[in-house]
């Protein structure tokens, strides 16, 4: 689906595009209904953040035997990528083990923050401080027969870049939010190495990134061939004024302030007062896409800035993406008797084909299904604004991604290994056309997890 000036991109849309032979069997499975929901306050509360952490701990986990620098695993084997690791989902993992201060979680947030910096340091192509995509974290047969035998280390130590499925380049948003959580490891643990691994991560950014395009901000990125992208994202140049303003406080130095407010003013010139939302980007640095209108770009927007000037984009996403799931819809996969409220991720998932499938070999869409991940979003945004209403509100979002830990996603594997009964999030209710060119499925997910352990203990990873 395309904007009407064509397709911006999201960070997400990478993950789409080089799909390949896979994505054929990314179709929607594996609903349980074991247990009954729990309440979204008090001791059931803290039992779902606990079996939340469970699941981040075991995606990590998977490959033992691949030695003990490792990402987690971003998805249940049941999604067909295998053992891939997107940056971004690690990212949050880390601060999520970090929201739960405890040992546990502090010591784990340390491991995937070191190998993160492996990461870095230790790129089979480049050495200018940034990361790839997705890495591989344990060995598998791709699709075509050929094996990938290695783990998150190769045998020569440099990390094993997501290849199979073409994850190879680099977009700002994931080192932006790497950058992020190795600041936060930096604050909390006082150690240089995550403070330098920030800085170089933010260095190639504003490196690569400036433009001097009438819209300015930061471009995309670039692709696998290492070739700059065209398109400016408002979701990027929000996770940016989160980093840079981060890296001023960290470093002392003044530059990082100027560069935090080039990319606050693309992302305010991607205001519509007359809607009280926030448009996706721009495709060539002069125009501005109109649509679709995603939701991250209205939820994290609010927990960068703080804007009472543009608080209302929480009342957009709340009133014209929401979505309820319900069993008796054509394409839902959510069982008998259940139903999920919730957001879902665009303004165009909610005009989906419902007749054809998201991509050849995948499912239909379901309009109504419910992203968990971005209703996390929502949730912490609406607990941190924290107008009238908002608490109870967010509440009520939460208790839906709590029953879909639940009940969704029942009998799936990381590893080939059998999670522990409801534990992890499920990336979305019923398959869900995104609008940009993918789709999100009910399969366990570490991004929609660690989301919901944030919005639970409150914990917004966007300010300090």
């Amino acid at each position: 689906m395309t904007g009407s000036q064509g397709p911006v991109l999201s960070r997400r849309a990478l993950i789409g595009t080089g799909l390949g032979v896979g994505a054929a069997v990314l179709t929607a499975a594996g609903a349980g209904t074991a247990g009954a929901a729990e309440s979204p306050s008090g001791a059931g509360h803290g039992s779902s953040q606990r079996r939340a952490h469970a699941f981040l701990a075991a995606a990590m986990d998977a490959y033992p035997e691949h030695g003990p620098i490792r990402l987690a695993q971003s998805y249940t084997d049941q999604a067909g990528l295998f053992s891939t690791a997107f940056t971004y989902d690690n990212a949050l993992t880390i601060l999520a083990h970090l929201a739960s201060r405890t040992q546990d979680g502090r010591s784990r947030a340390v491991a995937l923050g070191d190998a993160l910096l492996h990461a870095q340091t230790h790129d089979p192509g480049h050495d200018d401080g940034r990361l790839r995509q997705a890495y591989n974290v344990g060995p598998y047969t791709f699709y075509d027969g050929t094996p990938q035998p290695d783990g998150f280390v190769r045998a020569d130590g440099t990390a094993n870049v997501g290849t199979q499925f073409g994850f190879t380049g680099t977009a700002v948003g994931d080192m932006a939010w790497a950058a992020i959580a190795l600041g936060a490891l930096a604050r909390r643990t006082g150690k240089r190495r995550f403070l330098t691994g920030a800085v170089r991560a933010g260095e190639w950014i504003a490196r690569v990134g400036h433009t001097e395009e009438p819209l300015g901000g930061y471009k995309f990125g670039v692709n696998g061939a290492d070739e700059k992208l065209p398109f400016t994202s408002t979701e990027h140049n929000t996770d940016l004024i989160a980093l840079f303003g981060q890296l001023a406080r960290l470093t002392g130095d003044g530059v990082w302030w100027e560069r935090r407010a080039r990319a606050e003013a693309f992302v305010k010139r991607m205001w519509e007062p007359a809607g009280g939302f926030f448009y996706t980007g721009t495709n060539d640095g002069v125009t501005v896409n109109t649509s679709p209108i995603p939701e991250d770009t209205q939820t994290w927007t609010h927990l960068a800035l703080d804007s009472p000037a543009h608080a209302r984009s929480l009342d957009w996403a709340a009133t014209r993406l929401a979505v309820l799931d319900t069993a008796d819809r054509p394409n839902s996969t959510v069982p008998a008797g259940q139903s999920y409220e919730g957001v879902t991720f665009s303004s165009a998932s909610l005009l989906a084909n419902e007749d054809a499938p998201i991509a050849a070999g995948q499912p239909k869409p379901d309009r109504h299904g419910v992203w968990f991940e971005g209703t996390a979003h929502l949730a912490l945004a609406l607990r941190d604004r924290h107008a009238p209403g908002d608490e109870a509100r967010a509440r009520r979002l939460l208790a839906s991604v709590e029953r879909a830990q639940e009940r969704l996603g029942g009998g799936q594997t990381i590893g080939g290994r059998t999670l522990a009964a409801r534990s992890g999030v499920v990336s979305a209710s019923s398959p869900l056309d995104t609008g940009f060119g993918f789709g999100y499925y009910p399969y366990r997910h570490t991004g929609a997890t660690a989301w919901y352990v944030l919005a639970a203990a409150r914990a917004n990873p966007l300010r300090v």
